[in-house]
């Protein structure tokens, strides 16, 4: 029987955000907290996402809506070193990081060293650590890290991107159907915006002029965005 995909997709995406909505309020409303406090502290939050965990660290980077305070520590291997011990240690290094700063480590399985590595390099450093991970599909695998522990066991907070094992949500074709249509991104940027929006909220409440983009597409963008800009250029290496 053909199946619509695409209603399929749009229904089961629509689980996930719901699912999350449901059950990860506390955790991202204490990471939006730990977001503002970083700022009033005149701080830094840099993100790290190993390949197509990237698209979600570079979601919180320098964007219409999202605070200036962000930066990316960028693993230009796209996951290629992700598996390689010790190259958390030379990703961090590479980054004035101090403990007024916030690290938020993003990765679906969670299992491979460099994302388990940089919160426990971090954690070294006394520096804070937000981890963005599937939970189910992180415990249906092993650690690949010599510590035998996964991200949620080596953050200071998690949020679950509530995915599913191997990522994918749909079976297509008949006999040995094949998994497709992934949810991580899509839920891994719900996640990243709900965390910005609630911070910029955080910091207004505290009396805080939060540091926000505009679209450089508007008419008064680039206006807008100059004064941000010159602190980027002055306090972020970027991608």
């Amino acid at each position: 029987m053909k199946t619509n995909l695409t209603l399929d997709y749009c229904e089961k995406t629509q689980e996930v955000l719901n699912k999350i909505a449901q059950s990860q309020t506390a955790a991202i409303e204490t990471a939006s907290c730990w977001v503002a406090d970083t700022i009033q502290k005149d701080g830094l939050v840099y993100t790290l996402g190993s390949g197509h965990s990237l698209v979600i660290a570079a979601e919180m980077y320098y964007r219409a809506g999202g605070l200036a305070n962000f930066d990316v520590i960028h693993d230009k291997t796209f996951g290629r070193a992700e598996r390689l011990p010790g190259y958390a240690s030379v990703l961090l290094d590479a980054y004035p990081i101090t403990s007024n700063d916030l690290v938020v480590i993003v990765s679906n399985s969670g299992r491979n060293p460099l994302p388990v590595e940089m919160a426990l390099e971090a954690k070294k450093r006394m520096i804070r650590t937000i981890g963005i991970t599937s939970l189910a599909h992180s415990r249906a695998v092993s650690s690949r890290s010599s510590t035998g522990l996964r991200l949620f066991e080596a953050c200071d907070l998690v949020i679950d991107n509530c995915g599913s094992p191997g990522d994918c949500s749909l079976e297509v074709g008949d006999g040995q159907p094949i998994r497709v249509g992934p949810t991580s991104t899509l839920a891994g940027v719900f996640i990243a915006n709900w965390i910005m929006c609630t911070a910029i909220q955080e910091l207004i409440n505290r009396g805080v002029k939060p540091k926000v983009f505009a679209s450089a597409n508007l008419d008064q963008g680039d206006d807008h965005n100059r004064e941000l800009i010159n602190f980027l250029r002055h306090r972020t290496r970027g991608l």
